[in-house]
């Protein structure tokens, strides 16, 4: 028997029911829960996602109706939010996702084809680059929040980490930016994806009362309904860790440089008027995929960490395995260093300003092994691809357009077309991600990240050093 419900309002909710038959609880976290219904009016299927947290809830509405033209990101088909009550999000329903593609093509003859790899592939980088050309961080790329349709449709779902950091609906200057709006803003440009403005949520008095068919961005007059009231993301961010939150329909059910083409990103933003926001939160996403300048605390970054999530999304695909399982913060670096060599000025000039740099001392690390041996059946340019995502330095990471235009992906064998995908089977209502997998805040007074490691830590002037075999 599911345990029961944070909160049952949607069932009481007449604005709800009369237009929604809702069946079973599909998925469940500790700020959402997701129900199967269907659409009275044309019997379609739909998710419902009741959310209990405020800024969670602005989060997802926000970057689901900014980019709800992006044919790979998932439908929002409308909203419920009244002051006092959760929200609830009508969202389109897809059966599965990456996370189970990659656990039955474990036991395919021959794996994933080429063809395959390279259509996932593409359509991961298509909703990535829709997301960083809307100025939106998602901030949870991994597996399970990427569904795929029974049409073999990929879209990224949950979004209730993401942040938008500019003005939502700024003009792009590259005229190649395919999923642009365009609102009143006045213009000043900034360029590159590591001049990111950090641009928090607009103020509302009197609550927020908004129901009803989504209101098109391209309706400037309509857009101030939309606005939400503002909070300290580094106070805040602690209350919205979904990581074991991923929900089925919308993430997935899982309980528990130089810059690189410097006119890739140019927009058109308010003149300086948001320079001081509060910061963002290094508290963010799902370990295994948790960029390392997020693991030693850094607030200050943009999209530059979805993208070292892609690389060990792209690196699982391929390996059809995490590149990286950590259990822990500490062993989560130690991981990614075993790998890839030790992080120092070096490798990424600047590293040493991070805020737990100087905190945490690891061992060096003479002979990494190097993603050569993480993907020792893969070809030279499918590990080329994941090394130009899995860079240290955030400005060296290639951009999600990049990718799309990189050799590997535009070479025979080309992707396959949707229709000779192989589709993986329905999510499990069991629970099948280890709860390590799903990671969490980092609290250096707790001993909580050390239990595994034993006579390896030792005490220094600074903090700690850790020495890994």
């Amino acid at each position: 028997m599911d345990p029961p419900s944070k909160s049952w309002s949607i069932h009481t909710r007449k604005e709800i029911t009369t237009k929604y038959q809702i069946f079973n609880r599909i998925g469940a976290g500790a700020y959402s829960d997701v129900y199967k219904a269907r659409r009275r009016s044309d019997s379609v299927t739909v998710a419902l996602k009741e959310i209990h947290d405020y800024q969670s809830a602005s989060r997802e509405i926000e970057a689901l109706q900014t980019l709800q033209h992006c044919p790979n990101v998932v439908v929002l088909h409308e909203y419920f939010w009244r002051e006092d009550e959760d929200a609830v999000l009508v969202l389109e329903y897809l059966d599965t996702d990456l996370s189970c593609l990659i656990k039955e093509a474990k036991n395919w003859e021959n794996g994933l084809s080429f063809g395959e790899i390279k259509k996932w592939m593409v359509q991961i980088l298509c909703g990535v680059d829709a997301c960083h050309r809307n100025s939106i961080v998602h901030r949870d790329l991994k597996p399970s929040n990427l569904l795929i349709s029974n049409d073999g449709i990929l879209k990224l779902a949950d979004f209730g980490q993401a942040r938008i950091l500019l003005a939502p609906g700024f003009v792009a200057n590259d005229n190649q930016q395919p999923y642009v709006q365009s609102t009143p803003y006045q213009a000043a440009t900034v360029a590159g994806p590591s001049h990111f403005k950090h641009i928090s949520d607009v103020s509302s008095e009197g609550g927020l009362f908004v129901e009803g068919p989504l209101v098109q961005a391209d309706r400037p007059g309509e857009l101030d309904e939309l606005r939400f009231k503002s909070f300290d993301d580094t106070d805040k961010d602690s209350n919205i860790q979904d990581g074991d939150t991923s929900c089925l329909a919308t993430g997935t059910m899982s309980n528990v440089e130089e810059d690189l083409l410097p006119g890739t990103y140019s927009y058109d933003v308010d003149d300086g008027e948001h320079d001081c926001y509060p910061p963002l939160t290094s508290c963010v996403g799902t370990r295994w995929y948790r960029a390392p300048e997020l693991l030693y605390g850094s607030m200050n970054y943009g999209p530059e960490i979805d993208l070292w999530s892609l690389g060990c999304i792209f690196a699982e695909v391929l390996r059809l395995g995490p590149l990286f399982p950590g259990n822990s913060d500490i062993d989560q670096l130690g991981r990614i260093f075993s790998i890839l060599g030790n992080l120092s000025e070096e490798v990424w000039p600047g590293c040493a300003d991070l805020p737990d740099y100087k905190i945490m001392s690891f061992g060096k690390v003479d002979k990494p092994s190097g993603l050569e041996a993480c993907l020792s059946n893969r070809s030279t340019d499918e590990i080329l691809l994941v090394k130009k995502l899995l860079c240290f330095d955030p400005a060296g990471r290639a951009t999600a357009m990049e990718l799309l235009h990189d050799k590997y992906l535009n070479e025979d064998p080309l992707p396959v077309p949707p229709s000779e995908l192989r589709i993986p089977s329905k999510h499990s209502s069991e629970v099948e991600d280890s709860p390590d997998e799903l990671g969490g805040c980092r609290d250096l007074n707790s001993d909580s990240d050390f239990d595994d490691f034993g006579p390896t830590i030792s005490t220094t002037d600074h903090g700690f050093s850790i020495q890994f075999s």
